[in-house]
């Protein structure tokens, strides 16, 4: 086979793989849209392409008295917006110290961080529960970010530290040499520099909350506090519930906010997400 006749097939190999996979990702997500415009609410009796189409389903989660829908979602948006600022401000400070500073026991904290991301967190969820529960704060919405912002640290952690790591350091002495000091050289020469990976760490955390059902289901029992993926899994979990096309509207709204923010760091995350990684 000539090399002109090799690319061609290549070429269109990769454009088959790319077919696959977006019918793979595309069909589950194309039908949740069509169950969620399907009337009624019986998941055995929806079609894909509904004769009668109808937003029913997305009326009732924002005016039915009987929907905590806008609870749900505003107590996702305050986690998520909290875990996202709160994520980048703790883990640039830890990534600042750990890539600029010699001091004892950076080896093995660096050591440490890189243990512990080994680890699934399903193995830390009783402990979590019993921290929680010794401090007072089971059934509440900041005891669930306070468990979010910690177990970020240690992937977070490397990955600026990482980016970090590539921003030279003459800078920082030519920013010591006009008078400035550690964290004016962090405010005003790092972050600005690291805006992409940054912009990774924002939306990364940004979505967790999203789409995290395991521990907002350990710490969360009043229905008042649940977060979108545990007050939408009870719209199905009860034997007799049908409620499986307001499960798919709510799900699909659940894209709107993560859509935004993805939106707003678009420019960031390319850059952030290749350089992350090429020095540790």
């Amino acid at each position: 086979m000539s090399p002109k006749k090799k690319s061609k097939v290549e070429v269109a190999l990769i454009y088959v793989f790319f077919l696959m996979m977006f019918v793979i990702i595309g069909y589950p997500l194309f039908w949740a849209l069509m169950m969620s415009l399907n009337p009624g609410s019986n998941m055995l009796v929806t079609d894909l392409f509904p004769e009668s189409p109808t937003l029913e389903h997305y009326k009732w989660l924002f005016t039915d008295p009987n929907s905590d829908y806008i609870i749900w979602y505003k107590n996702s948006l305050y986690v998520a917006i909290v875990n996202a600022v709160g994520s980048v401000i703790i883990t640039s400070l830890i990534a600042y110290v750990f890539s600029r500073y010699t001091f004892l026991g950076r080896k093995y904290g660096l050591y440490m961080f890189l243990l512990l991301q080994m680890f699934p967190a399903l193995m830390g969820m009783v402990a979590l529960y019993i921290l929680l529960n010794t401090i007072g704060l089971t059934d509440s919405l900041y005891g669930l970010m306070l468990i979010y912002l910690g177990g970020q640290i240690p992937f977070n952690v490397w990955l600026v530290k990482g980016y970090f790591d590539t921003i030279p350091k003459e800078l920082d002495e030519a920013a010591k040499i006009d008078g400035a000091g550690h964290l004016r050289i962090f405010w005003t020469v790092m972050l600005p520099l690291a805006k992409p990976i940054l912009a990774v760490v924002a939306l990364f955390n940004f979505m967790a909350p999203f789409m995290d059902f395991l521990l907002p289901r350990i710490v969360l029992t009043s229905p008042e506090k649940y977060t979108l993926a545990l007050g939408l899994y009870n719209f199905i979990n009860d034997q007799f519930s049908t409620n499986f096309t307001r499960f798919a509207a709510g799900s699909i709204l659940i894209a709107v906010p993560i859509a935004f923010v993805f939106l707003l760091l678009q420019r960031y995350l390319i850059s952030g997400l290749t350089s992350g990684a090429t020095k540790g």
